[in-house]
């Protein structure tokens, strides 16, 4: 039995075999993917959970769960930056996969301790946030970032 073959467009627009039935690399739709993956979420974790913890921060008010025994106001510290720092510079694209590490620490630190005794659909954002910023580091920011690669 002879395997499918799957033909799509080439650089040069000619048509030409391919290995699988969209060949995103060549068409530039894999970077374009990329920086959305890397722009929105990394925006409304900024915007919606960063910044009122950096108000609180900033404004000396540090009453915030104390997780993993650091204490409330290093806590509230270590997750501005993973809220709000790291989604800053993921968003430009400067040191992508090492930014994505606090984000994706903090995500998991949210849904299974945090909120590990709640039922699932209570730490189902921060579940997806973590796999967000666990896919930005495993494939990079692509080439619409400072990083272009």
């Amino acid at each position: 039995m002879k395997p499918l073959k799957f033909y799509g467009f080439a650089k040069n627009n000619t048509f030409a075999k391919h290995k699988s039935p969209i060949c995103m690399r060549s068409s530039g739709l894999h970077h374009i993917g990329l920086a959305v993956l890397r722009i929105l979420p990394s925006a409304i974790m900024l915007f919606v959970h960063g910044l009122p913890k950096l108000q609180n921060l900033l404004a000396g008010n540090f009453e915030f769960p104390n997780p993993i025994g650091i204490g409330q106001a290093p806590s509230l510290f270590l997750t501005v930056i993973g809220e709000f720092v790291a989604p800053a510079l993921i968003i430009i694209g400067y040191k992508t996969r090492f930014a994505a590490i606090p984000s994706l620490i903090t995500m998991v630190v949210a849904a299974f301790i945090t909120h590990g005794a709640d039922p699932f659909a209570k730490k189902e954002l921060a579940v997806l946030y973590a796999v967000f910023f666990l896919v930005i580091f495993l494939v990079g920011p692509g080439k619409y970032s400072l990083d272009k690669k």
